[in-house]
């Protein structure tokens, strides 16, 4: 017999949890390693990840200034002209196809058509929320449609 044959809890040990609450004989009894008194020794205390012992935490001390737009702000996936080569001539492409060819990551997301690149593909049908100057005029020569979605 040797290492490689022990069971697991032979090789790693077993160390019992801190039996808390179970009268003296568990060694953590009394008190149940709360010490005396005070808030942190009585049932449903929970401290904030800010709190600072007392101390004025320096979330209040900072001062707050400006405005946050984030919440509202709207997000807008770019794409580029290049990238609807991955197409078929005289597909429709709208948001969600984008998204099942892994160009667009969410759905939700609106959606800019850019002119980098070239467009190799004829007669495509483009849905999308905005479109570059360039990039439209790149689509209608190559006899494609821009559709501009609402929402």
């Amino acid at each position: 017999m040797n290492l490689t044959q022990l069971h697991q809890a032979v090789k790693r040990g077993h160390k019992k949890p801190k039996r808390v609450g179970c009268g003296d004989g568990s060694g953590h009894g009394g008190t149940s390693c709360r010490g005396h008194k005070g808030q942190k020794a009585r049932s449903g205390y929970h401290r904030r990840g800010y709190f600072e012992g007392g101390q004025m935490p320096l979330i209040r001390k900072t001062p707050k200034r400006g405005f946050n737009n984030t919440v509202f702000q709207e997000r807008i996936a770019v794409v580029n002209i290049r990238e609807l080569n991955r197409f078929e001539n005289g597909e429709t492409i709208n948001p969600i196809k984008l998204r099942e060819k892994g160009i667009v990551k969410n759905v939700s997301d609106k959606i800019k058509i850019l002119a980098k690149g070239e467009l190799e593909k004829q007669n495509l049908t483009i849905e999308a929320h905005y479109f570059s100057q360039e990039s439209i005029n790149k689509i209608q020569q190559k006899n494609g449609k821009v559709v501009i979605c609402k929402g």
